[in-house]
């Protein structure tokens, strides 16, 4: 009986090979390589225990962002929409369009509006210690 069933395993394995082997290629396209945050800092992560949280958000058209920072990292991808981010500090103001990535500056204050038509919509990453909070409202 277990030779059945080491024979049927088997049979099933090379079948799978022969599948992956004909499976369509998988392409894998950079969307941004970068060493610094949108106000050109340095990229430092956390040093310690840290903890990833991951968020979406849906900002609705016309919608402004409360005046905050950020202490530790955050990373966001644009899916959808529109974003315009105003860093208060520096002067200077960024937009973002759907398939942008967004290295957020650190420690320093800013803004965020939807700027179009549609709704945008984030997919947010925060590197923090673990159990810190990554926004401070002003």
């Amino acid at each position: 009986m277990w030779g059945k069933i080491v024979g049927a395993l088997l049979l099933c394995l090379s079948c799978a090979t022969a599948i992956a082997e004909d499976a369509k290629p998988i392409t894998v396209t950079p969307i941004m390589v970068t060493q610094a945050t949108a106000s050109g800092q340095p990229i430092v992560l956390p040093q310690g225990e840290i903890e990833l949280t991951a968020a979406t958000y849906n900002i609705a058209p016309g919608a402004v962002l409360p005046e905050h920072k950020h202490p530790y990292p955050r990373y966001a991808y644009v899916v959808a929409g529109t974003i315009a981010v105003a860093n208060l500090e520096t002067g200077k103001t960024v937009t973002y369009h759907a398939g942008d990535v967004i290295v957020e500056a650190v420690d320093q204050w800013h803004k965020g509006s939807n700027v179009g038509t549609d709704a945008v919509k984030l997919i947010v990453y925060d590197f923090a210690p673990k159990g810190a909070q990554n926004m401070v409202k002003k």
